[in-house]
């Protein structure tokens, strides 16, 4: 059978696979472009085994919430290259991967990669077809999901950083509920509140605490205490409610969601920056 230029094109256009690679599919499938497209598929089966041990450390990050608001999403695929990163075709997969995380209610990153991605290949198959077509290791590195009264979705410009963030009330302003989103991306905060943060966390900052104290020269007998000094300050300065208001810092952000609404406040978080 004839392999047509019109032929590479197509199957080109269907699967963004270089011309020869094409060439060579629809060749060893006699014309049958669902097994080229499977001989393609294979190859990036193949480039994701040869690429295990390479890091993918740039991607895109994006966030999105149900249309009644009551569930958020936000996740991460990651590539090597910020080339990649940043090009349309790769922000368009990570959108449409979103898209079907959030109309589907995704709760985990397995349940999603196991999801149809255009009703002919999983999602976790079309992460290793695009490793094979890329030439990159492409994978979905990150994958969160908030449940809440209301939810609200943050993306930093660039799609390096997006959170989600549960509020307890589904009248919060709009503008409150961007402010607060914006501090977690800004600020980083490790938790909610003093409650949420790990126990190991808790007794590490205490550890530190000591030992800099100590290095300091600071009495055996009050290491303790100092340590708790500074443990407080960690809680300050690291559990979202406890933290300054990036906007007034005359303001914890508890304060400001009790000012604009008696009562309002955090129940939960989820954070994904590139490192």
């Amino acid at each position: 059978m004839t392999i047509t230029a019109a032929d590479i094109n197509k199957l080109r256009q269907m699967t963004g696979a270089g011309m020869m690679d094409c060439k060579k599919a629809l060749t060893e499938a006699e014309g049958d472009f669902e097994k080229a497209i499977d001989e393609l598929r294979k190859k990036g089966q193949k480039v994701a085994a040869n690429r295990g041990d390479r890091e993918s450390k740039e991607g895109v990050v994006l966030a999105k919430v149900t249309p009644d608001n009551k569930c958020g999403v936000v996740l991460a695929v990651n590539c090597e290259t910020d080339f990649v990163g940043i090009n349309a075709e790769f922000i368009k997969m990570t959108t449409a991967i979103l898209d079907i995380a959030v109309e589907k209610n995704a709760k985990t990153a397995d349940e999603l990669k196991a999801m149809s991605f255009d009703g002919k290949i999983t999602i976790g198959e079309k992460l290793i077809e695009q490793t094979g077509v890329i030439g990159e290791k492409i994978e979905l590195t990150k994958f969160e999901v908030i449940e809440a009264p209301l939810v609200f979705a943050y993306i930093h410009p660039g799609n390096k950083l997006a959170n989600i963030v549960g509020f307890n009330s589904e009248t919060i302003n709009a503008d409150v509920a961007k402010d607060v989103s914006m501090q977690v991306a800004a600020m980083a905060p490790v938790a909610v509140d003093k409650g949420d943060v790990d126990a190991e966390m808790i007794k590490r900052e205490i550890e530190v605490g000591k030992e800099q104290a100590r290095e300091e020269g600071k009495p055996e007998e009050m290491l303790e205490k100092i340590a708790m000094g500074k443990l407080n300050k960690f809680y300050k300065e690291s559990t979202l409610l406890n933290q300054e208001f990036i906007k007034d810092n005359k303001k914890t952000i508890a304060q400001y969601l009790n000012d604009s609404e008696k009562g309002l406040t955090v129940t939960g978080f989820k954070r994904i920056a590139l490192s």
